[in-house]
């Protein structure tokens, strides 16, 4: 990724100049404090990136994010992977690498949260494997994969890239799950495994971390986000109750 830096005198600023609230600018500060209401980016954590025609608008590192305003966003070109907007003082956001490897699939929108929900379906994924495989398949995060069926907002997650249609009550959600890393940066060769091997993924978990949710445009992303925490959520309660995730998992 270029690290070419950008603007800093605000002779960009028109970027993120707008009174539109769907204006990319506008509507990664208002997806920010909605998400921190829910508790999926809390402490400075988590991030969202919309990519806008050439331009991609990135939420910063290191602010709350129930904080951020138009004036913090990181603005990229896609093409070259140059920033043609850089705040100063500010630094950008570490997930920058994985937002682009979502993009570069044809993404609109990328999503990251810390949500609570995500991280505990991650460690229950990796206990079965303790529990039905040993230590050697629970190391490797790279083959766990959450699988749950027969719930019915699995309606909210589409098929797959290309495909039409939304998944339905009888289908399986696959949700993959990678290892997680000291930098965030450094997930993005295991995202990107994770995305060759489930091409149809709309979302992969990260153990121990949270969730990278990604969708064509903003409103997909944000939809499909909230229907996986509400999946991820359910599925805590379910293993709670001893009631199994699809016909064949044991709990």
């Amino acid at each position: 990724m270029s690290t070419t830096a950008g603007s800093t005198d605000g002779s960009m600023d028109h970027l993120i100049t707008s009174p539109s609230p769907s204006h990319p600018a506008n509507h990664i500060c208002a997806l920010c404090r909605n998400f921190y209401t829910l508790g999926w980016v809390t402490g400075t954590g988590g991030g969202v990136s919309i990519k806008h025609g050439p331009h991609i608008f990135i939420a910063p590192s290191g602010v709350q994010k129930e904080l951020v305003q138009p004036g913090d966003m990181f603005v990229m070109e896609h093409a070259s992977r140059a920033y043609v907007r850089n705040p100063p003082v500010l630094k950008p956001s570490a997930c920058t690498p994985l937002f682009l490897a979502a993009f570069d699939r044809g993404a609109g929108c990328c999503i990251h949260t810390h949500s609570q929900w995500a991280v505990l379906v991650t460690l229950l994924v990796e206990r079965d494997a303790l529990r039905q495989q040993g230590s050697a398949a629970a190391s490797t995060a790279e083959l766990l994969c959450f699988e749950i069926e027969r719930i019915e907002q699995i309606k909210g997650i589409p098929k797959g890239q290309g495909k039409q249609g939304m998944l339905g009550y009888f289908d399986r959600l696959r949700v993959p799950i990678i290892s997680n890393t000291a930098h965030e940066e450094d997930l993005t060769q295991s995202l990107e495994a994770a995305m060759e091997r489930y091409p149809d993924t709309y979302a992969v978990l990260v153990l121990r971390h949270g969730v990278y949710v990604w969708g064509d445009d903003v409103q997909k992303a944000k939809t499909q986000a909230e229907s996986l925490d509400y999946i991820f959520r359910l599925a805590v309660e379910m293993r709670r109750l001893e009631l199994p995730w699809t016909d064949h998992n044991t709990n």
